[in-house]
């Protein structure tokens, strides 16, 4: 029984510090922050298609409440139709920085993913005029680092209200 108990502990410990925050690992926060705003400015503000391929793993998994599921393939392509048009308005994701959190993932005592999430609002941009705020969402997003580098690896988008709810 004690050793069961001991052994319990010793799983359960790992586990409690990856979730420990920001403080879990420094500089983490701040990595990831900084990540997240040149991926969505570089991926989907500015469709830098390149550098988007690059940033996502290749099994991406993408769960949106309105849109359903979608696999890296689809995702590239409804990117390519939906967020980046050819003519039209235009998307914009805003973060809002207050309320992002960061969780790091361990295995075995080594750094190898974390846990973000927060919300942003989503604005339709238009030549010569000001941006349309369309919805807010929230998000959770996965990364994995991967030979020094954090891919995208799974996106959960959820609970978009529109700004008049």
């Amino acid at each position: 029984m004690i050793k069961t108990l001991i052994g319990a502990l010793a799983l359960a410990l790992p586990a409690a510090a990856a979730w420990a925050g920001p403080a879990g690992e420094p500089g983490l926060f701040e990595t990831l922050r900084e990540h997240d705003r040149i991926f969505f400015e570089r991926a989907f503000n500015q469709c830098d298609f390149g550098y988007l391929e690059r940033a996502i793993h290749p099994r991406l998994d993408f769960y949106h409440d309105q849109g359903g599921y979608q696999d890296r393939a689809d995702f590239l392509e409804n990117t390519r139709r939906y967020v980046c048009p050819a003519s039209g308005p235009k998307p914009i994701r805003v973060v809002d920085e207050g309320s992002l959190q960061v969780f790091p993932l361990y295995r075995d005592g080594d750094l190898y993913g974390a846990i973000q999430s927060g919300t942003h609002r989503f604005f339709l941009r238009e030549d010569g005029k000001a941006d349309v705020h369309t919805s807010s969402a929230r998000f959770t997003h996965l990364y994995l680092l991967v030979d020094g580098d954090w891919l995208l690896r799974e996106v959960m988008s959820y609970d978009h209200s529109s700004p008049e709810d």
